[in-house]
């Protein structure tokens, strides 16, 4: 989760398994685009599986709010993607975080979405596993975790609500007690989180109930009630809506999430008293702040220097040989942080998060991003980054881009030419219009107060000498 000391932060660190009766679900009507699924118990099955809670040692610093994610196993074993986004809030607010294995694959083992298939000719050879790929519970400590159990993905829903549960009845958080449980899962998780909402979310208990959902990077589909496949395109209708009638989502998109390969422009609906639907302009789905450790050393103590030099663009993240440099701006961290500040005050009775504005799509083509001249996105959520650019970041990969490299977009760094025509005046000139840029993302409410001296600092820690 994280290579500093959470206990220098006040934070303790624990492990809990959690056991019973899982149910899972059919259809008992039309699973159609509008989200308003309605769906019947058609099975029941034993499951021990592992929370992972992160809280502050002091119930005093403590204000209430609990993350529960949906941990992602995109990679074949449990990864906290939000959690490595937006952790850096959850500690400096007071908040606690709870990791849910609520997938077969990060228990199990068994699946790796972004393996290698073997050449044509190869006969026998076995996929090779991606750059990421680590191994699942069991297989990583067979004493530690051999006990748990997990019957397949039709039961992960009711895997999920039980560990809300657990939650709400404080059996995982010590002496602390939930007063705002919200939701959360990034890419594979989110899109298991629609099917959440969407099906089982509306017959669970108040127990059991979440107060509020971030659904981050997302395709046009939803999850199969019956289970993963294990592909990043799953069978169902495209552009799945999200119903707005159980209580407050927030879905936060990229570039690749839109119009790149997930294809969630689909799945775009009006924003409501109990919808919003963002889009960060610029930003992939993933990057070289989760990429090239910056997340896991990001205290908020590292120097913006080292910081930048950790998000430096590369096109070899993990030794993998890439066609282009991937994206290297760390707005989509920054945004997130933002939206879940949001989604903790509106799920608590609060304003609503501000509305955004959509990324531009080609009017004959939605699945082609409108560009500048340089090929910077045009529309969404607007920082720095992309409005004084030192780079062209992308969320789009280029053709032909293999495996995990399809959500990793692209930087193209602008030459000594370039640079000058923009800011005749160097860095200086460049650091007051990136200060400019990030008080209108501050103003707008999609970058938080707190972390606009910091942006400011890693822009211009990270400007070409």
């Amino acid at each position: 989760m994280a290579s500093f000391d959470l206990g220098d932060f006040g934070y303790t660190l624990e492990e809990f398994f959690i056991d019973g009766t899982a149910t899972c679900y059919e259809p008992a009507g039309p699973a159609g685009t509008d989200g308003y699924w309605e769906v019947a118990p058609s099975g029941q099955a034993a499951f021990t599986t592992r929370l992972v809670v992160c809280r502050p040692a002091d119930p005093a610093a403590f204000t209430g709010t609990v993350i529960v994610e949906w941990l992602n196993v995109s990679a074949g074993f449990d990864a906290p993607a939000h959690w490595m986004l937006t952790h850096r809030h959850v500690v400096r607010s007071g908040w606690a975080w709870v990791g849910v294995s609520a997938q077969r694959v990060g228990v199990e083992g068994g699946g790796d979405i972004f393996a290698s298939e073997p050449e044509p000719g190869q006969a026998g050879a076995e996929p090779t596993q991606s750059a990421l790929a680590l191994p699942a519970l069991k297989e990583s400590d067979p004493a530690r975790y051999g006990s748990l159990h997990h019957p397949g993905d039709a039961f992960c829903f009711d895997i999920f609500a039980q560990a809300v549960r657990a939650v709400r009845a404080g059996a995982v958080l010590g002496p602390l007690t939930a007063r705002c449980v919200l939701a959360a899962g990034v890419s594979q998780s989110a899109i298991h989180l629609v099917s959440y909402v969407n099906a089982v979310a509306p017959v669970l208990p108040p127990e059991a109930a979440s107060d509020g959902y971030l659904i981050g990077c997302r395709t046009g589909r939803a999850a199969p009630l019956s289970g993963w496949g294990g592909q990043i395109r799953v069978e169902g209708p495209d552009g799945v809506r999200v119903r707005t009638d159980v209580a407050p989502v927030l879905t936060v998109q990229t570039e690749t999430d839109v119009t790149g390969v997930l294809a969630g422009v689909t799945a775009r609906q009006p924003e409501s008293t109990r919808f919003r639907w963002w889009e960060i302009a610029g930003a992939s789905h993933a990057d070289t702040y989760l990429l090239g450790g910056a997340s896991f050393v990001d205290s908020g103590e590292v120097p913006p220097a080292e910081l930048a030099k950790l998000m430096a663009p590369t096109a070899e993240p993990f030794g993998m040989q890439l066609p282009a440099a991937v994206n290297s701006g760390p707005q989509h961290h920054y945004v997130a942080q933002a939206a879940i500040a949001h989604l903790d005050r509106w799920a608590r009775g609060g304003d609503p998060p501000p509305r955004s504005p959509l990324l531009e799509v080609d009017p004959d083509d939605h699945m082609k991003l409108v560009t500048d001249e340089s090929g910077i996105a045009r529309g969404g959520i607007r920082t720095g980054w992309v409005d004084v650019p030192v780079a062209a970041l992308s969320g789009i990969a280029p053709a032909g881009a293999p495996g995990l490299a399809v959500l990793l977009g692209t930087t193209r760094v602008f030459d000594a030419a370039e640079l000058a025509r923009r800011y005749p005046g160097g860095r200086d000139e460049y650091a007051a219009a990136f200060g400019a840029a990030t008080e209108r993302a501050v103003a707008g409410g999609f970058l938080l107060p707190d972390d606009a001296t910091e942006a400011v600092a890693l822009a211009t820690a990270a400007y070409p000498a």
